[in-house]
């Protein structure tokens, strides 16, 4: 499964995620495409899931979020709204403000480019329960 998804994954894997590690249940990594300077207001990053990795809820302010799937399966949910099922080929638009969390599906790597601007604030854990819920759905 991992040989299949990393043919698919074009931007690579990238290191283990170790600056945000806090804020995953399980492992994810990191591969910089554009840092944000004083020309460019945004970073662009391809995040890899491991199956089953999500991140905790979080806002984004000052900004804003885009998510482009590129490989594996996965979720994205906004707080209080069903969850939706991702796929390569998906495209996610993350408002200021709202509270969301993403990641892979239980049984498949997943991953995005984020095209990030502003700041994030990190919160709760998705807990094991909510997203048990969302795997007998899919």
């Amino acid at each position: 499964m991992m040989n299949e998804f990393e043919k698919e994954n074009i931007f690579g894997l990238g290191q283990k995620n170790e600056a945000y590690a806090k804020y995953f249940n399980k492992d994810s990594f990191l591969q910089p495409l554009i840092a944000g300077d004083d020309n460019v207001d945004v970073n662009v990053a391809n995040v890899t899931f491991e199956p089953g990795c999500r991140n905790d809820w979080h806002i984004h302010h000052d900004g804003y979020q885009l998510l482009l799937v590129t490989a594996g399966q996965g979720w994205y949910q906004e707080f209080g709204r069903p969850a939706r099922h991702l796929k390569a080929g998906d495209a996610v638009k993350i408002n200021e403000g709202v509270k969301h969390w993403h990641g892979a599906t239980k049984d498949s790597w997943f991953a995005h480019v984020a095209i990030t601007k502003g700041t994030s604030e990190w919160l709760e854990a998705v807990s094991d329960e909510e997203y048990a819920k969302l795997s007998e759905e899919k």
